[in-house]
C-alpha cells in the first residue's frame, strides 16, 4: 500500500463524536487503500484514551496536546500578522518538524482535514505531491455569520476572521490539487467565493454508518417510565448549538408545554457551556453533559429537533436521526447541505409557533417517519464518498497541467 500522510485538526476519534464522524470515516476506509501518517491535535484530555485504537488505523502517529484556553491566546498573534486567528490556534513547533520529517521521506500524497492544518504543508504549484484539502464547511462563512449574530465587539473580531481566513481558503484552493467540500451546496458556495479555484472545487458527502445507527438494536431507555421527550444532541460548546437550543428553549418549548405539560425538552451532548447548564433551570428542560452512547436518546425520544439558526455543511446530528428512524424537526438552516429527494417529507419550520405546532403534530402519533432511513441509506454511503476522495488522490491531476505530465503523475503512483 501507498503511504498517505492525513493531517486532522482535532483527533478523528471516538468515530460517532460530533466533529470528528468524517474525519473519522476517511481514516478507516482509507486506511485500507494506503499506509496513514496521521498528524492531529487532541483538545479533550479523554479523548488520549483512545490512542492505542487509533494506531489500529496508522503507519505512524502524531498526537499533540491542544489547550484550548492557551490556543486562544495563541491565535491573538494573527492580528499583528495579518493571518486568520485559526492559524495561530493550531500553530505547533513539535507537528511542524514532525510534518516536515514525514514529508522528507518521499511521501507524495496528502489529505488536509480543515484549512487551518494546511500550514504544516509546503503547496508548491510546481510539486509532484498531491495534496487535497478537505474544508468539510466554508468555514470563512460561519464566521461571517457569527459576525451578524453579535454585537461589538465581537461582531468586529468575527467579520474580521471571515474576511482573513477566506482570502487564506481562496489561495489555499487554488493552490493544491482539489478542494473537497462536504455538500454540492457548499462547493457551489465556495465557487461563487473563489471563482478562480472553480475547477479544483469538489463534493464529497458526509456518510452514515447505518449499521451502528440501526433502529432494529436494542437500546435501555435513558428517559423516566412514560415521559414525553423532545431531544436534541450535538457538542455543546460549539457556538451554533449553543444558539440553538437556548432559543428553542426560550421561544419554542414554551409553546409545547401549554399543551403538553409534562413534555421534557433533553440537550444531550459533551462539554455543555455555563449558558447551556441555566437553561435547566427552566421547567422541563433537561442538560445530561457527556453521555457513554447518544443511541439510547435518539432511539426513545418522541421528538428530534434540530433548531439550528446558524449552520454549514450536512448536520450529522440529522442524518443520524433519520438512519435511525426518528421524526426530525428542523429549521431550513439544518436542511442545507442535504441531497434533495423527492420521497422524503420533512418536518420544517422556521418561526416558534411553526416549529411548536410541528413537535405536537408528532407528539399526538400523525406523523410516520418511515421514509427517513431509506432516505439515508439510499443518499450517505461512507463507502461511495470515500471511493471519490481515493480518485481524487489518487489521480493527482491538477488544472492546468499538460497532458503529459498529469499521465506521468498517474503512471508513477500505479
Amino acid at each position: 500500500m501507498d503511504p498517505l500522510l492525513f493531517l486532522a485538526h482535532r483527533i478523528p476519534f471516538p468515530p460517532n463524536k460530533g466533529d470528528k464522524i468524517r474525519s473519522f470515516h476517511l481514516l478507516k476506509h482509507l486506511s485500507r487503500r494506503f499506509r496513514i501518517y496521521l498528524g492531529s491535535f487532541v483538545d479533550d484530555p479523554d479523548d488520549w484514551r483512545h490512542r492505542e485504537e487509533l494506531r489500529a488505523y496508522c503507519e505512524s502517529l502524531c498526537l499533540r496536546p491542544l489547550n484550548p484556553a492557551r490556543a486562544r491566546v495563541r491565535s491573538l498573534t494573527g492580528l499583528f500578522t495579518g493571518q486568520p486567528l485559526t492559524l495561530g490556534y493550531f500553530r505547533d513547533g513539535a507537528m511542524t518538524a514532525w510534518v516536515r520529517e514525514v514529508l522528507d521521506r518521499g511521501i507524495d500524497r496528502v489529505l488536509v482535514f480543515s484549512a487551518a492544518m494546511a500550514q504544516y504543508v509546503p503547496l508548491d504549484p510546481a510539486s509532484r505531491r498531491t495534496t487535497v484539502v478537505d474544508f468539510v464547511d466554508v468555514d470563512s462563512d460561519k464566521w461571517r455569520q457569527y459576525a451578524d449574530r453579535h454585537r461589538p465587539p465581537m461582531n468586529q473580531i468575527y467579520r474580521r476572521e471571515a474576511r482573513t481566513l477566506l482570502a487564506y481558503e481562496r489561495q489555499l484552493a487554488t493552490a493544491a490539487d482539489a478542494a473537497v467540500f462536504v455538500s454540492d451546496d457548499e462547493a457551489a458556495l465556495f465557487r461563487r467565493l473563489a471563482p478562480e479555484a472553480a475547477a479544483r472545487v469538489h463534493a464529497v458527502d458526509n456518510g452514515v454508518d447505518t449499521e451502528y445507527f440501526s433502529p432494529e438494536r436494542p437500546y435501555p431507555n435513558p428517559y423516566p417510565a412514560g415521559s414525553i421527550n423532545l431531544a436534541f444532541t450535538g457538542a455543546m460548546d460549539y457556538w451554533a448549538n449553543v444558539e440553538a437550543v437556548s432559543w428553542f428553549a426560550a421561544e419554542v418549548f414554551p409553546l409545547v408545554r401549554r399543551n403538553w405539560p409534562d413534555a421534557r425538552f433533553v440537550i444531550a451532548g459533551a462539554r455543555p457551556t455555563s449558558g447551556v447548564l441555566q437553561l435547566a433551570m427552566r421547567a422541563g428542560v433537561v442538560v445530561t453533559g457527556a453521555v457513554s452512547d447518544i443511541r439510547p436518546y435518539i432511539a426513545h425520544a418522541d421528538v428530534i429537533v434540530a433548531p439550528l439558526r446558524t449552520a454549514r455543511g450536512v448536520q450529522n446530528k440529522v442524518l443520524e436521526a433519520l438512519a435511525m428512524a426518528r421524526p426530525v424537526v428542523v429549521t431550513p438552516r439544518a436542511l442545507e447541505g442535504l441531497r434533495s429527494d423527492p420521497e422524503m417529507q420533512w418536518l420544517v419550520g422556521e418561526e416558534p409557533a411553526q416549529l411548536a405546532a410541528l413537535c405536537m403534530r408528532v407528539l399526538k402519533g400523525s406523523y410516520q417517519n418511515d421514509a427517513g432511513r431509506k432516505f439515508v441509506c439510499r443518499n450517505y454511503s461512507w463507502s461511495n464518498s470515500v471511493d471519490r476522495l481515493i480518485r481524487l488522490l489518487e489521480d493527482g491531476w491538477r488544472p492546468g497541467l499538460t497532458k503529459g505530465t498529469a499521465e506521468a503523475r498517474r503512471k508513477r503512483h500505479e
